[in-house]
This record gives structure tokens, sequence and C-alpha cells, in this order.
């Protein structure tokens, strides 16, 4: 069985977020232990396992995500970079239609030139206060909290863009502080400086899940992106999210959709020998 390491949200190596990814043969589902293994050997944030749905070609496949210690239920750049595998190794160009369990349809539409646009249902927040530890945790003062419904997470707004920059978490922290609220991680996230090319900044935190930093996280976007259109008054816009490896992710607000485009590199290809 062939596994594939794609740098997502990335138009060149070493870049973006690596997810694993697994085109598996027609039939059940394997064993979900044997899928949580495989995520455990690749070590990166998700690895992505994708399943054909018989009857529906190359334009249908249910699609799982497992980070190093649980499966999760939604995942942008991962489902990115299966889009991504499918166009490079089976030609699919053109629209993929993936059946999640937790997440209902996701599509991603991949042009000639490889980039992909991923149509994911929109998290908008709801304001909640900020939970206690939450500013000890992250060691800077959040200007306002907001929860994020299905998805899960703690979108954390902070003053500026270097605010964004300078946090040093303790991760021991937030993950009693996710693990406490049940929330998947933590989002935090700022207007972009003066003359930047991008609208918006963020990271991305969820050690309770084996992710201490996540480097590009497309699913926080479905989030990201409705709260900053309202606050900045465009439909489409630009973040970026700036982990030490960096990503840049291009959103629109489609009604209760989010559109998430990006491009994606494949880095490793090999055998899996189980």
């Amino acid at each position: 069985m062939r596994i594939y390491v794609v740098d997502a949200f990335s138009d060149r190596p070493f870049a973006g977020n690596p997810a694993g990814v697994c085109l598996l043969p027609a039939g059940e589902w394997p064993q979900d232990g044997w899928m949580q293994q495989v995520a455990a050997e690749l070590n990166h944030s998700e690895t992505a396992f994708a399943l054909p749905r018989p009857g529906a070609g190359e334009a249908g496949w249910a699609i799982r995500w497992f980070t190093p210690l649980a499966e999760t239920n939604l995942c942008g750049h991962a489902t990115l970079a299966t889009a991504h595998v499918l166009r490079t190794e089976r030609g699919h160009i053109g629209t993929v239609r993936f059946s999640s369990r937790h997440s209902g349809a996701l599509l991603a539409h991949t042009d000639a030139e490889g980039t992909i646009t991923l149509d994911f249902p929109a998290a908008p927040g709801s304001r909640t206060p900020v939970p206690e530890g939450l500013a000890e945790a992250l060691g800077t003062t959040p200007a306002a909290t907001f929860r994020t419904g299905a998805l899960g997470d703690l979108l954390t707004v902070l003053p500026d863009e270097d605010a964004v920059r300078a946090v040093v978490p303790d991760l021991d922290a937030v993950a009693a502080l996710t693990r406490r609220e049940k929330r998947r991680g933590v989002i935090v996230t700022a207007p972009a400086g003066a003359d930047r090319t991008y609208d918006f900044v963020s990271r991305f935190f969820s050690p309770a899940e084996g992710i201490p930093e996540d480097p590009v996280t497309g699913s926080a976007h479905t989030a990201l992106a409705p709260y900053w259109s309202e606050r900045l008054g465009r439909d489409g816009l630009t973040g970026l999210q700036a982990s030490v490896r960096g990503g840049l992710v291009r959103t629109a607000v489609r009604g209760d959709r989010v559109h998430l485009t990006g491009n994606a590199v494949t880095v490793l290809d090999g055998t899996l020998h189980t």
C-alpha cells in the first residue's frame, strides 16, 4: 500500500503543514487501531485515510483523519493533501466529494495547475467569557474568546500581530484547559500589521491531541474566515498562520460554507509494509 507525505498550503517543500495520506483499497475501513498506529508512526499533526466509494469513481471518497493520539472530526490540510495526491497519482482534476463522519460532505476542487479549493462548513463563533486560566496558559491577556460550535476550538482574539507572534504557551496548561473545556484546541488570532499582504494572522495549539503547535490549520480557518470577514467587511481574505513553517490560506465566505484555497507538494512517496 502506498503512503505519502504532503506539505499542504505551500508551493514548495518543507513549508506549510505536512500530512500523511493513505489511499485505501475499496472495501471496509481498516481497524481503527491500525490507522491510529500508522498516524503515530508518521507523527505528523494529521494523517488522512481515504476510502473509495463504489460507483462514485474518483469523485467519491470517504475520509477520516488521525492525529498521533486520536481520531479528529475535521482536518483541512490533510484533506487538501489527499486531493493533491488524487491529482498527482490518479490524474483527477475537478471536484472530489469526500464524505466524513462528523462534518458532512466536504468538497475539494483541483484545477489543472494544482491549486486546490476546499469547500467546508463554516464554523462561526459565539462569544464566551474568557475561560479561567487561559491568560496564564498563553502568557497574554485575550481581548475576546469565542466557541466555534462543532469545530470544537476556542477562538482567542489578541490585540495585534506582534502579540500573536510572541505567544509562548504553557502546553501542559493548554492541554489541561482544553480537556476541561472540552475543546479540540486553542486558536489565537489578530489583525495583520500595517502594509502586510495578508489580512489576519493566527496560530493553533492542540497539545491534548498530540499537536503542540500546528503549522497551518485549514479547519481553524472555517472559524477564522467568518470572524474576520464580519470584522473587516470583506468576504475574501488571506490568512497567515504564523508558525515556524508558516503558510497562507486564502479564504472566502459563501453563506454557511467557507472556501479555503492553497497548494501542496509531495515530499515523500513510499510503501507501507503492514
